[in-house]
């Protein structure tokens, strides 16, 4: 009866000290919340997002854990939090795989003298059913599409 009673406090205490880190190491997880879709993007051209210069790369496009919608650098693991100007409405015809959209413009160098085309991330659609608008280019444009793959 005796050993009994020590037991159950020593499993305890040995369920939580296995439990304990890793809880800790799921909760410091960069990661997506619960119940959000993410997809991953293979970029071919570098592209411009939320002011900044991106290179060319894989991307993984989900939300964090405070529910801020993010794009991250696969090859790296560097994030940059995207500022959603708008959430959108699905499509009649929802397409299957997440996508990208792209605001194709044209822009000269510095020197006035080479013409360029620049790309600016302008919506993300994680799946069918949600879009968010994150830029929106006033003047002449054609947009690029880009497909991923939804993520768990």
């Amino acid at each position: 009866m005796r050993k009994a009673i020590l037991a159950t406090p020593l499993l305890i205490i040995m369920v939580f000290l296995i439990a304990w880190p890793m809880a800790r190491a799921a909760e410091n997880q960069p990661g997506q919340s619960a119940g959000q879709p993410a997809a991953l993007f293979k970029i071919p051209f570098e592209f411009r997002a939320a002011g900044k210069k991106i290179p060319a790369g894989e991307y993984w496009f989900g939300f964090n854990q405070a529910g801020k919608l993010i794009l991250r650098q696969t090859a790296t693991g560097k994030e940059l939090e995207l500022q959603v100007l708008e959430k959108l409405s699905p499509l009649e015809q929802p397409p299957t795989e997440p996508r990208l959209i792209f605001d194709e413009v044209g822009d000269f160098a510095p020197s006035y003298t080479e013409y360029f085309t620049v790309y600016v991330l302008s919506e993300i659609w994680l799946s069918g059913e949600e879009g968010f608008l994150i830029h929106v280019t006033k003047g002449t444009h054609k947009e690029k599409i880009i497909t991923g793959t939804s993520v768990k």
